[in-house]
């Protein structure tokens, strides 16, 4: 019984030790799937045409990748005046996590 317990406890310390790739941005949460989309910043500068999106990526909380950053976000549109940005979160199960940053303006 001491060998199941010490098991057991092992199992819970590496799950929670784990970190998953769960979205901790995002205005709510969905344990088995999530996909939102919340303003972030507007600015005083007229509404723009153009969209530039940056994002980065999560693989079960131990691998991540990408640039999520408003520059970046405003290079890949061309953005020079930036009028407002908005974000967008996915993840799907804690396995797979999104993160992206969305820039506007001209």
């Amino acid at each position: 019984m001491t060998k199941l317990a010490s098991l057991t406890g092992l199992l819970a310390l590496g799950f929670v030790a784990s970190g998953c790739a769960f979205v901790t941005r995002a205005p709510v949460t969905g344990l088995i799937y999530l996909s939102t989309e919340q303003g972030e910043t507007i600015s005083s500068n007229d509404l723009g045409a153009k969209r530039g999106e940056a994002c980065a990526t999560s693989i079960l909380g131990w691998v991540a990748t990408g640039d999520a950053s408003v520059t970046a976000a405003a290079k890949a549109g061309g953005i020079t005046k930036i009028s407002h940005v908005d974000s967008t979160a996915s993840d799907i199960l804690g396995v797979y996590a999104e993160y992206c940053t969305v820039a506007y303006g001209n």
